[in-house]
């Protein structure tokens, strides 16, 4: 009989995800790879795209719905002429028009126009739930979607090089933008607003939060040498503000009590004086409320 192996620890693993897989594929991998169940990622990437997808394991698995509410940085293609079924590369053509001669100044105007604040209509295919169930699921149902728009942030919306490619024109993009932002729904918007139609091409996230390509493996390599990219208590401190509590107020956290304010704006860490990590917690007036406890049971 084998031995069982160890559990892991808990900490973030940065994945540079390869086209063609779905973020549950990379979940389902990493698990196998860390011989552990508990694995879960912090927002999905479509199979099409690649780059960062930053996973919770074990304990830090509490930390994903917080690391998800943070902004993404992309590197994009979009392609002007056509626009599809999925506004990506993926779904079937809905229309063509001769997009060779639209002007430069008309694509930057357009750009222009959803930079800042915006409200967006995420794709049709999207994961987003109408009534609990995932919009992509409604449409392969054969459900008409119509999905609310929703107000996002698009802090910096540049062009990098512009492409023309006999009737199309491409452009290469950086996009750096609010969690929950539709980088195919900016490709499918400004298609629109220049009247030729557009869909985006290809998709590479660079950064989640403070986790970009530079902590980045691939499963290849995840393979080859299993580990995690950063442990909890350095996953907090990268990602969170931190707030180091006395020995008193560490007693109290470990026994479900408040402690005083720390004075810090947003969700930061609290660690005990040996550098661990306890929990994230956030002011309430007088006092800081533990919202995820992260100390090891016991």
């Amino acid at each position: 009989m084998s031995a069982k192996r160890p559990t892991p620890p808990p900490g973030l693993v940065v994945i540079d995800k390869a086209p063609g897989m779905t973020s549950h594929d990379v979940v389902a991998r990493v698990r196998r790879i860390l011989g552990t169940r508990k694995v879960g990622h912090a927002g999905t990437l479509d199979p099409m795209a690649t780059g960062v997808l930053v996973l919770g394991v074990e304990r830090a698995t509490k930390l994903l719905g917080h690391l998800a509410l943070d902004t993404k940085v992309y590197l994009g293609t979009i392609k002007l002429g056509s626009a599809t079924t999925t506004d990506d590369a993926e779904g079937e053509i809905l229309s063509e028009m001769d997009a060779s001669a639209v002007a430069e100044g008309a694509i930057r105007a357009g750009i222009a126009k959803l930079t800042g604040d915006i409200m967006q209509v995420p794709s049709s295919v999207s994961a987003v739930k109408i009534d609990g169930k995932r919009a992509y699921a409604r449409v392969r149902e054969g459900e008409t979607v119509e999905i609310p728009a929703r107000p996002v942030t698009i802090n910096r919306f540049d062009i990098l090089s512009i492409r023309r490619e006999g009737t199309s024109t491409e452009l290469d993009v950086m996009v750096d933008c609010s969690s929950g932002t539709y980088v195919r729904a900016l490709a499918r918007d400004l298609g629109a607003d220049l009247g030729v139609g557009g869909h985006l091409a290809a998709l590479r996230r660079t950064r989640v939060g403070p986790f970009d390509l530079r902590v980045a493996r691939t499963l290849e390599q995840l393979e080859q040498e299993p580990g995690l990219s950063l442990n909890l208590d350095d996953s907090v401190s990268t990602a969170f503000a931190r707030y180091d509590a006395d020995e008193r107020q560490t007693a109290a956290l470990r026994y479900g009590q408040r402690i005083p304010a720390a004075g810090v704006q947003g969700t930061y860490g609290v660690f005990d004086p040996d550098g661990h990590v306890l929990a994230l917690a956030t002011d309430e007036g007088s006092v800081a409320r533990a919202i995820v406890v992260l100390a090891p049971a016991g």
